[in-house]
């Protein structure tokens, strides 16, 4: 007998013909003999919805609300689901994601699992019954109900996997697998059959939504294995796990891109130590991550200092450095909400030069302007602007013959 742990996306739940065909494709694993788990997401754009509900009520709903409220959405799906499969004949079970018995930090709206009680999946599984679980959500140590982020079912599936010791996890969405750039920008993108957890895991920090990061760090410390494929298809979708080649034999193996980026410059900064700690350790302690960080050399004891976050982010992180600016000093505040980045993502890069100039003179003669750049072992990520990603996202994919197996 085999354990499946499966999660399915919005997309693949937009409707009740859809959870339907979706309840019979699992039905068909436990008729076979399989113990089956679910994760499922919210149906479509339900997430969308309840969001834009909440700011109709009020511009600054409070977090912990704002979790209650969203973490429904992922119930009703999980509902559904434990209906349809009870109506094709099979014995199954809906289970929130504090029933389940996942456990959090108390960090709203992006909340991280601490630990898991996997004892009632075990006992219903151990009944014959289907599991499905709301993702998306867990517990904290006060009863609270918290959201694991945007993405955050991949998360729950993969952790709650690892949990109950399945072979892997698999993730249904409505793509084929993972692929070398977004098919919706650049047509000639290709699936990969295999790709390791560190590819994985920049490509999906760096903007690729088809896997949230977090559920690529918990299959890469747990070392389990990531299926990700179609759901509306028989395609062989794309594993995700630890590297085993001995030699990188594509040097760069993807482009990744965000639209979702603001910059905010603190210009004319002392040049003294613990200025930067004073800037960065209250974005910190609010939940704001900072990504790209750039410093210019300092000139006569001043430097302009710039940092990129989440554009949704950008009101609370200019509320927070405008007075700390005041206080050290600063020459002034400047942000731009209109940017974008693109990534080049690949192991084989960290032992192949040239890359980097690749890179900027691709995005030179497609007359993309560079405002910040940073890198990794294996990435190079520009920040451009949010008009010109989807012709850099081109661009690059052709330079790096990523059209090509």
């Amino acid at each position: 007998m085999t354990l499946v742990v499966s999660k399915y996306g919005g997309s693949s739940l937009a409707d009740a013909r859809r959870i339907t065909r979706i309840a019979t494709r699992l039905a068909g694993l436990r008729r076979d003999g399989d113990d089956v788990v679910v994760v499922v997401s919210a149906m479509g754009k339900t997430t969308d919805s309840l969001i834009a509900l909440a700011r109709q009520i009020t511009a600054e709903p409070e977090a912990r609300e704002m979790d209650v409220l969203l973490s429904t959405g992922e119930i009703v799906s999980s509902t559904l689901m434990a209906m349809a499969l009870k109506a094709l004949g099979v014995p199954s079970i809906s289970l929130t994601g504090a029933q389940a018995g996942i456990r959090t930090n108390s960090m709203y709206s992006r909340a991280r699992i601490e630990t898991i009680d996997p004892s009632r999946i075990r006992r219903e599984l151990a009944a014959g019954k289907v599991v499905v679980v709301a993702g998306f959500q867990g517990l904290t140590a006060e009863d609270d109900v918290t959201t694991l982020g945007r993405g955050g079912s991949d998360t729950t599936a993969v952790a709650l996997a690892a949990a109950l010791g399945a072979g892997r996890a698999e993730i249904f969405t409505d793509v084929e697998g993972v692929y070398t750039a977004d098919p919706r920008i650049e047509p000639k993108a290709r699936p990969l059959r295999e790709i390791g957890y560190e590819e994985m895991l920049e490509l999906a920090s760096q903007g690729a939504r088809v896997m949230h990061p977090r559920a690529v760090e918990v299959g890469q410390l747990y070392d389990l294995p990531i299926l990700v494929a179609s759901s509306f298809g028989t395609g062989p979708g794309t594993l995700i796990r630890k590297e085993t080649t001995m030699e990188a034999q594509n040097k760069a193996r993807g482009i990744a891109h965000d639209t979702d980026v603001a910059k905010i410059t603190v210009l004319g900064v002392p040049d003294h130590p613990g200025i930067a700690a004073r800037l960065f350790e209250p974005l910190a302690e609010a939940g704001i991550s900072v990504d790209t960080i750039v410093q210019n050399s300092s000139l006569q004891g001043l430097t302009d200092l710039s940092f990129t976050v989440a554009r949704n982010d950008l009101a609370r992180a200019r509320t927070i450095v405008e007075p700390i600016s005041k206080e050290i000093d600063a020459g002034g505040l400047e942000h731009d909400a209109h940017l974008g980045k693109v990534s080049v993502v690949g192991t084989g890069m960290l032992s192949a030069p040239g890359y980097a100039a690749r890179m900027f003179r691709t995005l030179y003669e497609a007359d993309v302007n560079i405002d910040m750049i940073t890198t990794s072992e294996i990435r190079i990520t520009c920040i451009i602007s949010e008009d010109r990603v989807a012709d850099a996202v081109r661009a690059l994919h052709s330079a790096f013959q990523l059209d090509q197996p």
